[in-house]
């Protein structure tokens, strides 16, 4: 299917969903177990139906729920957006509330001018198998560890900084935890392209982009 743009799902009214980097993300508050095991079993059964199935993690308080397609790469399509309005239709029969501007997505980035040659090291380290490097990031399908992309750069000697996060948020998020890591002694690097990126560092220069779906394609 068609992979759509961050201004489709914007204007599809998604309220209980936000897009970050690869998928979109919703996150519903539970009182208890039992009721999220409802749940869970209500969004499966439907996601059978339609054969297109969600990510679910239970945890205390919440469900964490993200939606994306797999061909040919990660991506929101059609598909994801009917199956996210499905979804809060079975969360509001469940009396659940959403929190979206809680749902994060963090992933590690290294700068390097050889990823087609350190690729297939990192995809075996970090899943046990060199098959899931995809375009420039690997993706543990599990998800048990967040994924790694290459940025492109030059080659260039040592010290620099090779590593960085890439916190990805709510865009209504972002700005209060911005301004939180500020005030614990952090500074701002760059922002001339946010609200889709600022890049942090904290008191030591280790840096972090904090980034958000928006102003993006």
């Amino acid at each position: 299917m068609e992979k759509v743009s961050n201004q489709q799902i914007v204007d599809a009214g998604l309220a209980d969903w936000r897009k970050l980097a690869q998928a979109l993300h919703t996150r519903y508050l539970i009182p208890d177990y039992a009721v999220a095991a409802e749940f869970v079993a209500a969004v499966a059964q439907a996601s059978d139906a339609d054969d297109h199935r969600p990510d679910l993690r239970v945890t205390y308080g919440a469900v964490d729920v993200s939606l994306c397609t797999h061909e040919d790469g990660l991506w929101v399509t059609q598909k994801d957006i009917d199956m996210a309005r499905s979804i809060s239709e079975i969360a509001s029969q469940h009396g659940l509330k959403a929190e979206p501007a809680a749902v994060t997505q963090l992933e590690i980035a290294l700068d390097t001018a050889h990823a087609d040659r350190i690729a297939r090291f990192w995809s075996v380290l970090l899943t046990g198998s060199p098959a899931n490097t995809i375009y420039d990031s690997v993706f543990d399908p599990t998800a048990r560890v967040p994924g790694l992309w290459f940025q492109g750069t030059e080659d260039h000697e040592n010290p620099r900084q090779r590593w960085h996060f890439d916190l990805w948020l709510a865009p209504e998020a972002a700005n209060e935890r911005i301004a939180g890591a500020v005030a614990a002694g952090g500074r701002i690097v760059y922002d001339a392209e946010a609200p889709s990126f600022t890049v942090l560092a904290d008191p030591d220069g280790n840096r972090v982009c904090v980034c958000t779906s928006l102003d993006r394609a």
